[in-house]
């Protein structure tokens, strides 16, 4: 099952960084606000970046490095792809 990190953007200007394996699914939950509490107190602006891993595992330590980017490095990885 084929999973995918993404990166979205608050109302507050700050960064989210998920997996998940369904993300129509999981984008809906963020707008509804019944996903994730950050999501939820900040509010959903945007999907800003997304990619494919082959599996949990793979997903989960990739977005682990994700999380440990600065907010420059992020920015960077949104506007490069």
């Amino acid at each position: 099952m084929m999973y995918t990190v993404y990166i979205l953007e608050c109302a507050d200007g700050t960064f989210y960084t998920g997996i998940t394996n369904n993300l129509p699914r999981r984008l809906a939950a963020h707008k509804a606000g019944t996903a994730a509490r950050y999501t939820r107190a900040r509010g959903f602006a945007g999907l800003r970046y997304s990619e494919s891993q082959p599996n949990r595992s793979a997903a989960q330590v990739r977005e682990a490095a994700i999380k440990k980017l600065s907010r420059a490095e992020k920015e960077h990885l949104i506007t490069t792809v």
